[in-house]
């Protein structure tokens, strides 16, 4: 998996780019982590417009990225959710724990 990261106006987007797994589970939490404590950082979006699959590994990172971001009062959502992805997600109801579009 490839990130990339973008902060504009402290409104934070990390574009991941193909498999996410638990292979990638560093990587993730590298790629969020400077922004938990940032004061300047309201929002973080993550990107998976470039992913074409995630395991139940994944969904649980995505729940540790939820709570960590959460707790310090910053607000998280899931874009470009499509096709394979967006299934697994659906069928793990994160749409009641997530603005996804």
């Amino acid at each position: 998996m490839q990130t990339s990261i973008s902060n504009e106006s402290g409104k934070v987007v990390i574009k991941l780019a193909g498999r996410f797994d638990f292979n990638t589970h560093r990587e993730f939490r590298a790629a969020y982590e400077p922004f938990i404590a940032d004061s300047e950082v309201r929002s973080v979006t993550v990107d998976f417009s470039g992913v074409d699959y995630l395991d139940s590994s994944a969904l649980g990172m995505l729940l540790m990225l939820r709570d960590k971001l959460g707790g310090a009062g910053k607000d998280v959502a899931l874009a470009g959710v499509r096709g394979n992805v967006k299934q697994v997600l659906d069928i793990a109801n994160f749409g009641k724990l997530f603005q996804i579009s």
